[in-house]
């Protein structure tokens, strides 16, 4: 199965083609620091043979946090339970990426000051902010030089940037937000300017060699919002200044499902297996919805390594994604939650179908509680209700 067979990422070698996705893991202390959790998650996913693990959207100043018990890398007390979450890795056998994220003004902790280009609501959760002021964009760009260096004290093989599901650098990419006229806005190449400096900020800080790549949002699910081409074109940029990597996804979101489609390949049969039962007569979401966005970037940068997350449920189109060259590596999120040895059975010779029904309900209660699959075992599905319950009745978010 090509699936098995390495791959690089700049000079970094690969076991497989596996990537664990980014996702948000509701697994640190209240000051951002790695708790027992955390390492177990990601040592387990790499004990289970995932070749590579992107930890979950780590903030890189206090400013920039999302959520709460997100995991921090904005100051230097951080660095001895990351170089103990790097070191679990390692010792499993498995490789990891420290992402790199601001939410800008799409964070959801009180009392943080939010940053956003322009004075336009946050198309997800309605927050507006008053534009960045130019020290304020220069201090972020630092921030995230800064924290790619704590990165390499820590042990990560490399740095993944978010750039994508509007936060803070897809905000300043997008039309729709950005409606700046100065250097940081106006026009495509001047939308471009905050990713293009923090991408050379990492650079200056983790040296020529390092593994750098990029979560980019290619389009944006809104009106007047950014469209493909000029994200390619952004992408060919990136990687003319040397980004060893691409991982593509959406801009901005009008709801989370947006990045993470529900009901993916669910059909009759598996709804009613989970206790779908609303979905039983209805038809299943396609798998790769990302896929048109990764061929693009491929048609216009050959040669530039690809990674393909978005609704992969089957080892079929495993397969064919990587014999059809879509991408060099595949990245799951929703199925490595529900099940962390899934990469171990593929390998064993499993194929078909994997088991994540895309139900979102592990998203749903990231910053509340610890990332899990909530339909098994059964009796958490009990659990998800009742954590809905308690969101309608305080009316938030989370």
């Amino acid at each position: 199965m090509h699936a098995f067979t390495p791959g690089q990422i700049g000079r970094l070698e690969i076991e497989n083609r596996f990537v664990r996705a980014a996702t948000s893991e509701t697994m640190a202390t209240d000051s951002g620091a790695v708790t027992p959790a955390l390492i177990e998650l990601h040592q387990t996913l790499a004990a289970n043979g995932v070749g590579l693990s992107l930890l979950g959207h780590a903030f890189v100043c206090p400013g920039g946090q999302s959520l709460p018990n997100q995991t921090g890398i904005h100051d230097d007390a951080m660095i001895p339970g990351l170089a103990q979450l790097t070191d679990a890795v390692h010792n499993a056998g498995g490789r990891i990426f420290a992402q790199l994220a601001h939410a800008g003004n799409q964070g959801g902790m009180p009392g943080l000051a939010q940053l956003a280009p322009s004075s336009v609501a946050n198309a997800l959760t309605g927050s507006v902010a008053e534009p960045a002021r130019n020290d304020e964009i220069e201090e972020v760009v630092d921030a995230f030089g800064t924290a790619a260096a704590r990165a390499v004290d820590a042990g990560f093989d490399g740095i993944h940037i978010h750039a994508a599901n509007g936060y803070l650098i897809s905000s300043f990419s997008s039309p729709h937000s950005n409606t700046r006229s100065d250097r940081w806005g106006g026009d495509a190449e001047r939308r471009s300017l905050l990713l293009a400096r923090v991408y050379q900020s990492i650079r200056e800080a983790v040296g020529p060699d390092f593994p750098v790549t990029a979560k980019v949002g290619m389009v944006d699910e809104v009106d007047n919002g950014l469209l493909l081409a000029e994200s390619v074109e952004r992408v060919r940029t990136l990687a003319g200044l040397g980004l060893d990597g691409v991982e593509v996804s959406v801009g901005l979101m009008a709801t989370g499902a947006d990045s993470c489609h529900k009901y993916v390949a669910v059909d009759g049969r598996r709804a009613l297996a989970d206790h779908l039962y609303h979905r039983m007569f209805s038809p299943p979401s396609s798998e790769a919805y990302f896929e048109p966005f990764a061929r693009a970037v491929r048609e216009a940068v050959p040669d530039l390594t690809l990674l393909l997350v978005g609704g992969i449920r089957t080892t079929e189109t495993v397969e064919r994604v990587l014999a059809e060259r879509s991408c060099d590596f595949v990245c799951l999120a929703r199925p490595l939650i529900r099940e962390p040895d899934v990469v171990a059975q593929i390998k064993a010779g499993r194929r078909g179908r994997l088991d994540c029904t895309s139900c979102n309900l592990c998203l749903e209660n990231e910053g509340t509680h610890p990332l899990q699959c909530w339909r098994t075992p059964r009796v958490r599905l009990l659990h998800a209700a009742a954590a809905h319950l308690r969101r309608r009745i305080h009316g938030g978010v989370h």
